[in-house]
């Protein structure tokens, strides 16, 4: 594979990277929860000086050592989210900087936001897959751990973000006696999102389409 070519599937997976934090902070800003991935970070920097973007830092570098736990081999391939991972928590805090003034003035404006999110969010977990040159370090811990004890990656996925919740609900109640960023659009986050990747990633954004936009894929 040519360095020019490297270089530009290496470009489309950060440019899925920051739409990803983009969808990821959209959805927040809608009042209505947050992701499963991003719940334990969101309720991490509510209750503490950090930044959301830096709590995502810390909670990769998590996964990270986990996954080291996992698998003693693919070590350049784990090390390699490392950077990316830093990239990342740089989108999300620049996004969040970004719509700091936006707040829904009512529910239905919080419903729009929030499924709008999902879509920009969709369209970065495309563009993050498509390239097949790295991955973040949560899908990379399912992948290793549904490996490790012989799952099906796409149940221990499920598994994954329910764990995620249900330590998120329980960290927010240690620190706060109440429940904060898991809300009904956590749910329909998780619910629908899937289905938003499958239709871009077979209807839109084909490889096909995406050639024609920058000529990565033969």
């Amino acid at each position: 594979m040519e360095m020019k070519e490297i270089f530009k599937r290496y470009l489309v997976f950060v440019i899925g990277l920051y739409f990803l934090a983009a969808g990821i902070v959209l959805i927040i800003r809608s009042a209505l929860g947050t992701t499963p991935i991003s719940s334990i970070n969101y309720v991490l920097s509510l209750n503490s000086p950090l930044s959301l973007g830096t709590c995502t830092f810390i909670i990769n570098m998590v996964l990270i050592l986990g996954q080291f736990w996992l698998i003693r081999k693919n070590i350049i391939e784990i090390l390699l989210q490392l950077p990316f991972s830093f990239i990342f928590s740089a989108f999300i805090d620049f996004n969040m900087m970004l719509t700091s003034e936006l707040h829904p003035a009512n529910y239905g404006m919080s419903i729009a936001l929030l499924l709008t999110g999902c879509i920009v969010q969709s369209i970065g977990v495309v563009l993050e897959l498509k390239p097949r040159v790295a991955m973040m370090s949560a899908e990379a811990f399912v992948k290793y751990a549904s490996r490790h004890y012989n799952k099906e990656f796409g149940k221990f996925k499920v598994y994954f973000d329910i764990t995620l919740v249900t330590l998120a609900v329980i960290l927010s109640l240690l620190l706060t006696q109440g429940i904060q960023g898991v809300r009904e659009g956590s749910l329909i986050a998780a619910c629908i999102t899937g289905y938003i990747v499958s239709f871009l990633n077979q209807k839109i954004m084909t490889r096909k389409t995406l050639h024609r936009l920058l000529p990565v894929w033969k």
